[in-house]
């Protein structure tokens, strides 16, 4: 048992908390005259821990070995197959790079974070392997997602390869079956195995959906319709869905509609998406984010991440999800406490966390930030953070 005294909430209250086995067993009005044991936050804003719902933590941290010259998602993709090819990424690279992302996203208030590993033919789980030894690493810092992502032909002789690559990363121990399933030539076929080898192996699926401007890839509906067809009992995130921004409202309207009654989760990804996608678009240049607000109307979960940091795919980012909810404020027209949600809690609901309300029995994932209001650490960024993971200090940097 120990308390968190004298910290500030978002709404102005201070409060203190008493953590008992890593949750949060009273949470009451502060009195500087109690005799609580624990840490005096000096009356710092406290606020849920934040997440990272959408890593690639087996190509963080390569953008100076692997130069993407067109600066697009076709370049990316070939500067990351050809650099695979000569071998230079080995498993204990791969968990060096990991160990320093996430030490970075710790450092910064992140205590959940789901990495998508790639699994294919060429490589087969190799890199699984590694990702179970960082995760083994990181135990009781943070909580670790495993998402095994094939891409290519999934189905058909020609898909043979991809699947016994992702059968192989299930025997090891994935959390979550992933895919891309637009960028195969029968994108249907490719959602309804991913499906079944979810529901087979009792895993929850999150898949890169129509990661393009084509309003006429909307792979997201085939997503859809075989959770309703299916009553797939596992949660299901579709990161991306960039080409339902090109839609028109009316028709963004009755998609988001749909995938809210399928209770997808949809993952929103300002940094990379701001980077790769409109390259050929000179003249208004769309953003490439998903429809944040007619996703939101309709009543969908919408997580929002940082994706690829420092690669091919994004040459820039700090590992902070306050970047990412600053992008969510200027480029994705939020609000900036929605914002900090879409960065946070939205995230641990998308990845089948508990919610910190500040309620008893809520999980003591916390960050403590020396900043004025949620607006303020937004803008700010300030290091002067404190992270707790279950009530434990796993983190503090001034």
């Amino acid at each position: 048992m120990s308390w968190l005294t004298n910290c500030r909430t978002s709404d102005g209250r201070l409060l203190d908390i008493e953590v008992v086995d890593g949750a949060m067993a009273q949470v009451v009005d502060h009195d500087p005259a109690a005799v609580r044991p624990g840490d005096d936050l000096g009356s710092w804003l406290v606020l849920p821990a934040m997440g990272e719902p959408h890593a690639h933590l087996d190509k963080a941290l390569t953008a100076e070995r692997v130069p993407n010259p067109t600066g697009d998602l076709p370049g990316a993709v070939r500067a990351w197959a050809d650099a695979a090819a000569t071998g230079m990424f080995t498993p204990e690279n791969c968990v060096e790079r990991a160990t320093d992302a996430l030490d970075r996203l710790v450092a910064r208030g992140a205590t959940a974070v789901r990495t998508h590993i790639n699994v294919t033919p060429e490589v087969g789980a190799v890199n699984v392997e590694a990702m179970l030894e960082v995760k083994r690493r990181f135990e009781g810092v943070i909580d670790l997602q495993i998402v095994a992502l094939t891409g290519g032909p999934m189905v058909g002789p020609e898909g043979a390869g991809a699947r016994a690559a992702l059968e192989r990363a299930i025997e090891l121990g994935v959390d979550v079956v992933g895919g891309c399933p637009h960028l195969n030539d029968d994108a249907a076929a490719h959602v309804r195995y991913a499906f079944d080898m979810a529901a087979e192996a009792g895993l929850d699926i999150d898949l890169h959906t129509d990661e393009t401007l084509n309003p006429s890839v909307l792979t997201v509906l085939d997503v859809a319709s075989r959770v309703i067809e299916t009553g797939f009992a596992g949660r299901v995130a579709a990161s991306h869905c960039v080409s339902l921004a090109m839609l028109d409202a009316a028709r963004q309207a009755e998609v988001a509609q749909v995938v809210a009654r399928a209770g997808i989760a949809v993952i929103a990804l300002p940094q990379t998406n701001l980077y790769l996608q409109g390259r050929d678009q000179p003249t208004a240049t769309p953003r490439g984010l998903t429809a944040v607000a007619a996703l939101r109307r309709a009543g969908c979960l919408v997580a929002a991440g940082a994706d690829n940091v420092q690669d091919p795919y994004n040459l820039v980012g700090r590992s902070d999800p306050l970047e990412t909810a600053a992008l969510m404020v200027m480029a994705g027209h939020v609000l900036p406490d929605i914002a900090y949600d879409m960065v946070s809690n939205d995230v641990r609901q998308a990845l089948g966390l508990d919610r910190v309300e500040f309620r008893p029995g809520d999980p003591a994932d916390l960050m403590v930030v020396d900043a004025a209001s949620v607006r303020a650490a937004i803008a700010d960024a300030p290091m002067n953070r404190i992270v707790y993971r279950q009530g434990r200090e796993v983190a503090r940097t001034s």
